[in-house]
């Protein structure tokens, strides 16, 4: 068979259901889209409909032939968070925003996407999706509990103040993200409330804030890149040597997934 090869490789990137204008949407942040291009990378906008279309089983099995068309997938940060039935919790009053129907996505498409190899990166929401898919929890409220910093976004005029590196991050030697950016600490931004308080089996902690609490974890034995951040490295990464590196890092898996598949297309 005759094979058109792209010099790109396709992302997925997970959609956050909105409303817009009156109107029920599904939208991805420009930053997040604009970022990946940056890095040669052609994004793609995943609608995430199944929840209210499909039955477990169907959902499934899209899941699999969704996935298995692209060769990366970035489950994005978000104002709304996972719900916490999704790992035994109570609804605690600091937490307003939910998306059920991207929970009912993400959470399958975080196994899916390691059962594939396909590289997998996560980004604040999506950071906390991957830990909640693996068996692990969440503190719905960071800054109420005693010992730790307030993590949420500080108040600034503009958006180069949110995004402003806001406090250290001590890197696991010999991990994942140590191989991406030889260094000890870092500084990264910070604009989250929620935040990892049981590591899910299966999870490598990577990187930590200065209160303990995990700002980094990989998928132990993934087959491919498989790694999420709490922080917002998509924001101006190429200014930033260590946002740069994660995005390196992963345009780089996902090219050596396209060219996987252009040869295993080529030899159809």
């Amino acid at each position: 068979m005759q094979v058109t090869h792209s010099p790109r490789p396709l992302v997925g990137v997970i959609a956050c259901c909105r409303e817009v204008e009156g109107h029920s949407a599904q939208i991805v942040t420009d930053k997040y889209l604009q970022a990946l291009y940056h890095y040669g990378i052609t994004p793609v906008i995943l609608p995430v409909l199944a929840a209210d279309m499909l039955t477990p089983e169907q959902r499934a099995e899209q899941a699999v032939a969704l996935l298995g068309s692209l060769d990366g997938l970035v489950l994005t940060g978000s104002y709304t968070n996972v719900s916490p039935g999704r790992y035994g919790a109570e609804l605690a009053p600091e937490n307003t925003r939910s998306d059920a129907r991207r929970d009912e996505e993400a959470l399958d498409w975080v196994h899916e996407a390691v059962r594939q190899a396909l590289p997998l990166f996560g980004i604040c929401r999506g950071f906390q999706e991957m830990n909640v898919a693996f068996g692990g929890t969440l503190h719905q409220a960071v800054q109420t509990l005693p010992g730790m910093l307030d993590h949420r976004e500080p108040p600034a005029d503009d958006m180069a103040g949110h995004y402003a590196a806001s406090h250290r991050v001590k890197i696991r030697p010999g991990g994942v993200l140590e191989a991406l950016y030889s260094g000890e600490h870092t500084e990264v931004n910070s604009l989250h409330q929620q935040g990892i308080d049981q590591l899910a089996p299966g999870l490598e902690a990577e990187a930590w804030a200065p209160d303990g609490l995990v700002e980094a974890v990989s998928v132990r034995d993934a087959a491919a890149f498989a790694l999420a951040v709490q922080w917002h490295p998509e924001w101006r990464s190429k200014e930033h040597p260590f946002y740069d590196a994660l995005f390196q890092g992963f345009a780089t898996a996902c090219r050596q997934h396209r060219n996987q598949r252009d040869a295993q297309l080529a030899a159809c």
